[in-house]
């Protein structure tokens, strides 16, 4: 076939895919797909989506081909907010609320992109987010995944849901990783999980304190039904056949469990984790100058500032918009990080200007993963580790300790 012949034929599947699929016609899916690129119709009328990750001039680049490679219902899942969206368009739209103030004659020549969490130092501030069942895009899942932070030595937070073991991830890492915690229905869960990472070798682990009900993720539940394969033959009904389907819970005793979520989450709940374990214990979820400040007089480690995505509640507000509230709570006593919508240099500038300690990236570096595996992954890291730097010189900041909120204003 010649080369003519196989792109327009790799666009045609491409159009195929996208003529299926409910994000195309229903406008208000499009309006509530913030992730998506503003000109992506562009590209997708183009004659070619990038052959390999060394062509990709933003992160936007492999959400096409992540688009053509992963089954409908997987990236349905991975695109998915919940209700009408609102928030996870917010959390993208949101950073076009705040406008960086660079400061000139400043030598620049030499720029520290340097964090350090927990006693630990990274060469940068962008995290890699937790997000669960990475082998639905990608065969290597979440090793591909500690693979490519790898090469940037990125920090890596792991989901309890990862299709891949704590044990495995860290070995692929090759260096110590933080776990995600899913504390569960049942106290005794939690602790083994809580356990099972401290084994590993994890410094911290983040518990997840917004994820306490269901959810209504209408792109997903939409593009389920153009996925010519069949759901049950894969993921069986049932907290058991769930926990059975999970590495993490290898070992796990779930007798008594009868709920992944944590509903019955309280302060109590986590003092006792925290008189179970030696790790830092972070938050991740926190939205409120309210929950920061019983963070700190809970003897709370570190707080993340998250709102899942977009996934856990449709508030409609963005976690950029959050972060100021709850750094001027916390007053420097414990970490603070934050996540959502973050797909720019300009965006983790942003952040840590407004007195974030580091920036998480998740659906990106999924792009990454479900388009090229590995290199896709390091590849969208490389992208923003040079974006950031670019924006950080043009600001005039030659260490991160230099950003202060005077750098950022909003509109």
């Amino acid at each position: 076939m010649s080369s003519f012949n196989a792109r327009f034929a790799q666009r045609r599947r491409l159009l195929q895919w996208l003529s299926a699929s409910p994000l195309l016609p229903c406008a208000s899916l499009a309006g509530a797909a913030p992730d998506i690129p503003s000109k992506l119709a562009e590209l997708e009328a183009a004659a070619d989506l990038i052959s390999k990750p060394e062509e990709a001039i933003n992160v936007f680049d492999f959400e096409p081909v992540f688009r053509r490679n992963v089954p409908p219902a997987h990236a349905g899942y991975m695109y998915s907010g919940i209700d009408a969206e609102v928030t996870l368009k917010a959390n993208r739209e949101a950073f076009s609320k705040y406008y960086l103030r660079p400061r000139r004659l400043n030598d620049v020549s030499k720029v520290d992109t340097s964090v350090e969490l927990f006693g630990a130092k990274y060469p940068n501030p962008i995290f890699i987010c937790p997000t669960g069942g990475n082998k639905a895009f990608h065969p290597e899942g979440e090793v591909a995944v500690a693979r490519g932070a790898k090469a940037g030595n990125h920090l890596q937070i792991l989901s309890t849901v990862a299709s891949s073991s704590v044990e495995e991830v860290t070995k692929a890492r090759g260096a110590p990783i933080w776990f995600q915690l899913y504390a569960t229905s049942t106290f005794n869960v939690a602790r083994q999980l809580v356990q099972k990472a401290e084994r590993a070798g994890c410094p911290a682990v983040a518990i997840t304190v917004d994820r306490v009900a269901g959810r209504n993720q209408e792109v997903f539940e939409r593009l389920k039904k153009v996925d010519p394969r069949h759901c049950a033959d894969c993921h069986k009904p049932g907290v058991e056949a769930r926990a059975k389907k999970l590495p993490n819970y290898a070992g796990i005793d779930i007798a008594g469990l009868t709920n992944m979520l944590s509903s019955n989450l309280d302060w109590d709940t986590v003092k006792r984790l925290r008189d179970t374990t030696r790790m830092k214990i972070v938050l991740k979820g926190i939205l409120t100058a309210e929950d920061a400040e019983l963070a700190v007089k809970n003897g709370i480690d570190g707080i993340l500032v998250s709102n899942h995505g977009g996934r856990g509640e449709d508030s409609g507000r963005a976690t950029i918009d959050v972060l100021p509230e709850v750094v001027d709570a916390v007053k420097g006593r414990i970490l603070v990080l934050v996540d959502g919508g973050f797909r720019r240099g300009t965006d983790v500038a942003k952040a840590l200007a407004m007195g974030a300690n580091a920036v998480g990236v998740g659906r990106p570096y999924l792009w990454g993963l479900g388009a090229f595996g590995e290199p896709g992954v390091a590849k969208v890291l490389e992208i923003l580790r040079t974006e950031f730097r670019v924006a950080m010189a043009q600001s005039g900041v030659r260490a991160i300790r230099e950003f202060t909120p005077a750098f950022v204003r909003r509109v």
